[in-house]
């Protein structure tokens, strides 16, 4: 990742008290970039999301349309066995004016030409009817098939869902399963300045300044080390997360003048301590790790008092399950 010359930067911040200024415009510039990216990872997972969201409901508008046309299909059926019921009924009618003609024959030519005409006039129906009955038909034939083509796109978009909601729980359960892990390895510290949540498929583990950081320090005490490492034992085991460190200040303006000269260098520096310790204390690949600062643009807790502000000074560690498989199945949509 871009982020891994963020330490190298820090490092010659400690090393040496007079800095280029262009050395430090330059790790303004990876600093930005790094938080750019951040924001276009969520982004995208917010896509995603929206995607499956619209295909979910793309389902439900064409199983509804399915639903009506099976039941047009039923009607015209009914209509059908009506028009036949109809049709059999004239063919007995005209055969038994047929049997009417032939045995009147030898009366009179005025009731013949009556009779006649009856006949005509029922074998013109009869004709009609036939192709009424033709078309009817024709139409049912033609809503069978849409209503096949219809029944076979929903079982291939049913399937697709089923695969992404599917994908999304084991992507719950892991989450679920790496807090569990977190809780046993941090048993000790869960409720002594560090907290563990699940939410939207993520892991947060937020942990107080006062279980890392002397007030305005960016060097992390030694019960803040001792924890993270038992997060990087974590980290180091389950290689399939990603890992975005976030240092967060409160809104008190810091008036440095040398290295920290903000609570924006403040909550950045906090986290690349924090990124530094867990990679020298586990093998994880320093490129599923992502460093940012938030300032105190992120507050738990708006209000001005001590207590909301010693909230707000934290850092937090989010691990999200990569999407691989997600985005896989997403792009051949």
């Amino acid at each position: 990742m871009k982020t891994n010359f963020l330490p190298i930067c820090v490092t010659l911040f400690f090393l040496t008290s007079c800095v280029p200024q262009r050395l430090m415009e330059e790790t303004k510039s990876k600093l930005t970039t790094c938080e750019t990216e951040s924001a276009s990872l969520k982004k995208s997972n917010q896509e995603q999301e929206a995607k499956l969201s619209e295909l979910t409901e793309k389902l439900t508008k064409e199983g509804k349309e399915m639903a009506g046309l099976q039941r047009d299909t039923s009607i015209m059926a009914t209509n059908l066995r009506l028009l036949q019921n109809k049709y059999d009924k004239l063919n007995s009618v005209n055969d038994q004016l047929l049997d009417k003609y032939n045995r009147m024959l030898v009366g009179s030519e005025k009731d013949n030409a009556k009779l006649s005409g009856q006949l005509q006039m029922t074998q013109e129906q009869l004709l009609k009817k036939e192709d009424e009955l033709k078309a009817l038909e024709a139409r049912l034939n033609k809503q069978q098939q849409d209503l096949d083509a219809l029944s076979a796109e929903l079982k291939k978009r049913e399937a697709r869902v089923n695969e992404l909601e599917s994908i999304l729980k084991n992507k719950d359960q892991a989450a679920a399963d790496l807090k569990k892990k977190l809780q046993d390895a941090l048993m000790g510290f869960e409720g002594k300045g560090l907290t563990i949540t699940q939410k939207n498929g993520k892991v947060y583990v937020s942990m107080d300044e006062s279980l890392l950081f002397e007030s305005g320090k960016t060097a992390v005490q030694p019960k803040g080390i001792e924890a993270l490492k038992n997060v990087a034992k974590v980290l180091e085991q389950n290689s399939d997360i990603n890992v975005l460190i976030e240092g967060h200040t409160d809104d008190v303006p810091m008036m440095g003048k040398g290295e920290i000269k903000d609570n924006w260098d403040l909550s950045v520096i906090r986290a690349t301590s924090v990124t530094k310790i867990i990679l020298q204390n586990s093998k994880t690949d320093p490129t599923r790790i992502t460093s940012a600062g938030r300032g105190e643009f992120f507050p738990l807790d708006p209000a001005k008092t001590p207590e909301a502000r010693k909230k707000n000074r934290r850092t937090e560690i989010i691990l999200t399950p990569k999407l691989d498989e997600l985005l896989k199945v997403l792009g051949s949509n």
